[in-house]
């Protein structure tokens, strides 16, 4: 049996009442001012892991600070609380550990946490991309359109996750654009890219202008708050949203049945899975971050696998194929916190279809 820990923590105040249920009613004010004082611990035991290969178990180890906390608080005093959240896992037998969200980037994104801590360290990025990507080709399949052809915008192109999605997307794709704040780091990964596949692609830090013209934009930015609404998007497009908090508002959900947002790396974990813990998902589902510390667990590959800033394509590739060996699968299309019904589908595509048609016609 090999055994594995993930650190979990609420993105908001609010998810800390999915396991304390007596702070539903509490203040995001009072729950933050209260849970940075409390010691990282035992969320709940993971069980019935079965990939045919190999049997694993685990645990999810909760670091009480939301997500806002992490990026406001001290760099050194987040870290530590994370260091010791990897001491419980420890403590309780795991062999690798997770980080989850936030956790994974701050910092140096994971590298200081891995040294001080005994066992392997992984951010869960590489299967992230593998399933982000995966889900997005799906996606234009469903919503009719050629992902060779289409404009492909990634947004927040340069973090580890989505320049790893762009060097990918790069030999796919024919017009790519790449979208940050940082215009330098921009250049950086556009040169390297066209260097490695030899497509040209453009850069901007004008992400509203980007998001109008994109068919597809793969979203992947550390902000804290939705920067993708409504009236961003033009009719049709796909959004894979696989930044938590997540990047697109949930008024696009409310206002537009014309564009398709999918929540990026949702997959499948193989046996009959408990995870002691509601997080919002149907039995057996999991993020992709989540499914890789258990990939690497099966494979018995107890090593630093996915950590820092730069992530190759090579490590994406790898995890994909454990990921296939070990029976791990995406759990089809959802959206925020929902599945989306084959229904639901087929009406989205025949309203986009509809309203481009009305675009060309001048009524829209």
């Amino acid at each position: 049996m090999q055994k594995f820990a993930f650190v979990v923590h609420p993105l908001e105040a609010k998810d800390f009442s999915r396991k304390f249920s007596f702070t539903r009613n509490w203040s995001d004010g009072l729950v933050e001012g209260i849970i940075k004082y409390i010691p990282p611990f035992k969320v709940s035991h993971i069980s019935g892991i079965d990939s045919g290969h190999n049997t694993a178990e685990g645990w999810f180890v909760g670091c009480p600070l939301t997500s806002r906390q992490m990026m406001a608080m001290p760099e050194k005093y987040v870290t530590q609380k994370i260091i010791k959240a990897g001491k419980v896992a420890e403590k309780m037998g795991a062999q690798i550990v997770g980080l989850g969200a936030f956790t994974s980037i701050v910092g140096d994104a994971g590298i200081t946490v891995a040294k001080n801590l005994k066992i392997a360290v992984t951010t869960g990025n590489s299967y992230t991309v593998a399933t982000a990507l995966e889900g997005t080709r799906q996606a234009a399949k469903v919503m009719g359109i050629d992902l060779e052809r289409a404009n492909v915008l990634i947004l927040g192109a340069t973090g580890a996750i989505g320049a790893a999605c762009a060097q990918i997307l790069a030999r796919e794709v024919r017009y790519l654009t790449l979208a940050a704040r940082d215009e330098i780091k921009l250049d950086k990964i556009a040169k390297q890219i066209l260097k490695a596949s030899g497509l040209a692609v453009r850069v901007t830090a004008n992400t509203k202008h980007a998001i109008r013209n994109a068919d597809v934009v793969v979203a992947v930015t550390s902000a804290i708050d939705s920067i993708i609404e409504p009236e961003d998007l033009k009719p049709g497009a796909i959004v894979c949203d696989v930044a938590r908090p997540r990047n697109v508002s949930r008024r696009v959900a409310e206002m537009r049945n014309d564009v398709l947002v999918i929540e990026g790396g949702v997959v499948e974990i193989p046996g009959d899975v408990d995870f002691g813990l509601n997080f919002g998902f149907p039995p057996k589902t999991a993020y992709a971050c989540m499914a890789e510390t258990m990939i690497l667990a099966l494979e018995g590959r107890y090593e630093n696998f996915t950590l820092g800033r730069d992530l190759t394509v090579k490590q994406v590739e790898t995890i994909d194929k454990l990921a296939i060996k070990h029976g791990f699968k995406l759990a089809g299309f959802r959206s925020f916190e929902r599945a989306i019904t084959p229904q639901e589908l087929g009406l989205i595509r025949a309203n986009a279809v509809a309203n481009v048609s009305q675009m060309q016609k001048g009524v829209l």
